[in-house]
Order: structure tokens, then C-alpha cells, then sequence
């Protein structure tokens, strides 16, 4: 069946007693919280209470002050360092582990999500400018097994590729050392950084990097732990320690990784190329020189083993009659032989003669005649 529509006559009046019923539902619930409330005065109207103190001397007086301290960073923020930590996908968890442990230390980190492993490197630079970060960090894993690890300054360079060895994250270590989170940590840096330029480099770009700028939002205004960069073996050691006391005892929180660098770029993530360490040995060619030291270790036990063989199934060869050995052979003295002319006495053995004497004794015995 089709619905008839209402006349407008009828649509109006039903607005209008709709708006009435809404506005008497108003003034009745207006009504009920009026008398809930009494004579109540909004808390909006409330006149705070004072408190007044009547010390009977003036030193009294004085310890009733309370002074409420000025706050610590009164500054302004005006280094706006930001630091954009992330990673390619294919990381293990240690290195998961590891890049958590930077973005803790670090207020002015920022994270992204992993990379797609096809992409090329110069995206980086883009995923910075979206996050609106001057400094990067980039974990890249290759074979599940290797790790490299980029710092650049995004977007004009320079940018340093180094490889990560020996990494021990926050929660494997277990140190006793704690800090605060967000606290602004002390650089302290090799005396090698500046003797060196490609040195000197590194010493500014970690500097910009792992500095918390001052009066940061995210920061706390205090310095309770150091961040130590050493040289050793052409590599770069980090370490993280506490400032336990003024005196500077020091008990280390980590994490710890080792920075083996292989080259250094004037762009950001490419360009020509402005220090390469020749000291550095690619994991593969490590890994294949472990592999053939290990054959050259097989080969030369085969090679035993068929020398051995070879020498057992060599026929042992006769020497002929060598003449120089009867040279010492002394003959004996000829001695002339005894001749019996007599047979010998034949010899009873004793045994038996001590048998026969016993044989008698017994016979003796029982005839009665001892």
C-alpha cells in the first residue's frame, strides 16, 4: 500500500509541539537541580580560603615562608637538532634491541617505520625531509648476518657507512649503571679525533647527533651520564657510563658496539667519495678466508694420510751381504771335547726316595714292629 503524505498544516503543528515538550523538559530538570543544590554557590564563584600564620618571633616567621624555586630551563629552545633513527627490513633483534636502546638515550630522536630493502638509499633523504629531520641514523642488514650502520646529515651531507661489530644491547649487558631518560649526556672524545681530518669529521657528526640540544622539550635538565668514543685498532669503541659521584667514578649502563668505518661521502647517503679506510676487510672476504684456511687444514691432513699409505705399500727391498760386518766377529778358542769312557751312574730322583722311606714307615707301623 502507498503512504499518503501529510499536509503541511499537520507537519508544522507537530514541530511546534515537539519544541514545546523539549523546552518544558528543560525547565523541569532546571528546577530539580536548583533544589538539589539549595542556596549552593557554583564552584566557579567559590573565593579561595587564606591562611594566615601568627609567629610569635621573627625566626618563626622565616621558617613558615614557603618559596617556591624558579624553574630550571627558563632558556629558549633554540637548537633544533632532529635525529630520525630507523632501519631496512631483514634486522635481527639484537639490532632491534639496539636502535630502541638510541632512541631512549636520545629526546630528539624521532622513529619511522623499516624500509623496504629494494628501495635505494637516496629515499632516505626524502623520509627525512617528511619527518622534518636535519641528522639520520640507518641500520642496513644484509645476509641476515651483517650490519652497517649510516650517520649522515640529511639533506647536503657529508655521510659516513660504517659496519657494526660486536653489539651488546641494554638488556643483554645487565649493568648496575642507571641514568635518567631524556637526561643530556657529556661527549668525551679520543684525543686521536683531532689529529687526524677524516677523525675530526666523525667527531663534529657524532657530536651534532648524540647531543641532546638544550632546553629541549623531551629533555631533562640534568648531565648524569657520559658518551665515550675511543680509537683502538682503527675502529671506533662506544660506551655509555654513569656519573656515579663529583670525583669521576663511573659505572657503565651500555649499550656498547664496535664502529668499523669503511668510507665517508661528501652527499648524503652517495656522492664522490672523501676517505676510505684501507684497513677495512668486508665481512665476505673474511668469511672466505676463515673457509680456506680451513681447506688448506683438510688438504694438508689428506696429504699425510697418502704419504702414510704410500710408504706401507712400498715393497721393503733386500740389502745385499754387506762384507764390513764379520770386520768384528772374533772367533772363539778351539777347546778339545771330554770323552766318558765310563756310562754315568744313573740318579734316582729325590722324590721318589722320599716316597719309598715313607712307604716303609707306614708299613712298619702296622705290623708293629716301631
Amino acid at each position: 500500500m502507498s503512504a499518503f503524505p501529510l499536509p503541511v498544516t499537520c507537519e508544522r503543528k507537530m514541530a511546534a509541539r515537539g519544541g514545546k515538550r523539549a523546552a518544558e523538559r528543560a525547565a523541569q530538570n532546571k528546577t530539580k537541580r536548583a533544589k538539589l543544590n539549595g542556596n549552593k554557590t557554583p564552584q566557579t564563584e567559590r573565593k579561595p580560603k587564606a591562611v594566615t600564620f601568627t609567629p610569635e618571633t621573627e625566626a618563626e616567621a622565616n621558617i613558615n615562608i614557603i618559596s617556591v624555586p624558579p624553574p630550571v630551563s627558563t632558556g629558549k629552545w633554540t637548537n633544533k637538532e632532529r635525529v630520525l633513527v630507523f632501519s631496512s627490513r631483514g634486522i635481527s633483534f639484537r639490532t632491534r634491541h639496539l636502535m630502541m636502546d638510541l632512541r631512549t638515550m636520545m629526546p630528539h630522536s624521532k622513529s619511522d617505520t623499516k624500509m623496504d630493502r629494494k628501495d635505494k638509499l637516496f629515499v632516505v633523504n626524502e623520509v627525512c625531509e617528511i619527518k622534518n629531520c636535519n641528522k639520520c641514523i640507518f641500520f642496513e642488514a644484509k645476509k641476515k648476518q651483517d650490519l652497517y650502520m649510516w650517520i649522515s646529515n640529511v639533506p647536503h651531507g657529508p655521510s659516513a657507512k660504517f659496519l657494526v661489530q660486536n653489539v651488546h644491547t641494554l638488556a643483554e649487558l645487565k649493568m648496575t649503571g642507571n641514568c635518567l631518560k631524556g637526561s643530556r649526556p657529556l661527549l668525551s672524545f679520543d684525543p686521536k679525533f683531532d689529529k687526524e681530518p677524516h677523525y675530526a669529521l666523525l667527531k663534529e657528526l657524532f657530536t651534532q647527533i648524540f647531543s641532546t640540544p638544550r632546553y629541549h622539550p623531551k629533555s631533562q635538565p640534568f648531565v648524569d651520564h657520559v658518551l665515550t668514543f675511543t680509537i683502538a685498532d682503527h675502529r671506533i669503541w662506544f660506551r655509555n657510563y654513569q656519573m656515579i659521584e663529583e670525583d669521576g667514578s663511573l659505572v657503565e649502563i651500555g649499550p656498547r658496539f664496535v664502529l668499523n668505518l669503511i668510507k665517508i661521502f661528501q652527499g648524503s647517503f652517495g656522492g664522490p667519495t672523501l676517505y676510505e679506510n684501507a684497513h677495512f676487510q668486508s665481512p665476505n672476504m673474511n668469511r672466505r678466508m676463515i673457509r680456506q684456511a680451513t681447506a688448506a687444514r683438510q688438504k694438508e691432513r689428506q696429504m699425510v694420510k697418502e704419504m702414510l699409505k704410500e710408504k706401507r705399500s712400498e715393497e721393503q727391498e733386500v740389502l745385499a751381504r754387506d762384507v764390513t760386518d764379520e770386520v768384528f766377529a772374533t772367533p772363539a778358542e778351539p777347546r778339545d771335547p771330554a770323552v766318558q769312557l765310563q756310562p754315568p751312574e744313573p740318579q734316582r730322583p729325590t722324590k721318589k726316595l722320599r716316597l719309598s722311606e715313607l712307604k716303609k714307615k707306614t708299613q712298619m707301623k702296622r705290623k708293629g714292629l716301631r
